[in-house]
């Protein structure tokens, strides 16, 4: 059976009198074990939880967000399939904006740095493919929602 993790894509918008039109960062975890690699928040389910919850818990728990802080945006949902010592992983991404952009983030014991990153800096940061093109659909989604086609 599959290892599944669930967590959320965040991104906020930054705040000038006339935004720019790249004023969108998202929020990249570099981790404390292994390759140090970075990703966003999540992590797996636990028994007899739903996958929306498991995404709300785990982002509280490594970036101290609740959903109190974040607003879910409707149409977005990534699914990434890969392989992990050799057993295969389910990670479902949705889309969430930071509803006070200025609010600090607070990391876990999982997690030894934060950075807010642009678009192209976190596909960076990402290294992987699948998590590269995850963070360009969400970009594209924003874009949409914003009515920039």
């Amino acid at each position: 059976m599959a290892l599944r993790a669930c967590g959320f894509i965040v991104f906020r918008r930054l705040v000038q009198p006339t935004p720019p039109p790249d004023d969108i960062e998202f929020l990249l975890l570099q981790t404390s074990y292994g390759q140090h690699h970075w990703t966003p928040p999540k992590g797996h389910v636990d028994p007899g939880e739903d996958d929306l919850t498991t995404a709300l818990r785990e982002t509280q728990e490594e970036a101290g967000l609740g959903a109190e802080h974040l607003q879910v945006l409707e149409g977005f949902l990534q699914e990434l399939r890969y392989e992990v010592r050799g057993r295969p992983k389910v990670v479902l991404y949705w889309l969430a904006e930071l509803r006070d952009p200025g609010m600090a983030v607070t990391l876990s014991a999982e997690h030894q740095d934060q950075r807010w990153a642009k678009l192209e800096e976190a596909c960076s940061l990402a290294q992987y493919k699948d998590l590269q093109d995850t963070l360009r659909a969400a970009q594209q989604h924003i874009d949409t929602v914003q009515g920039k086609h």
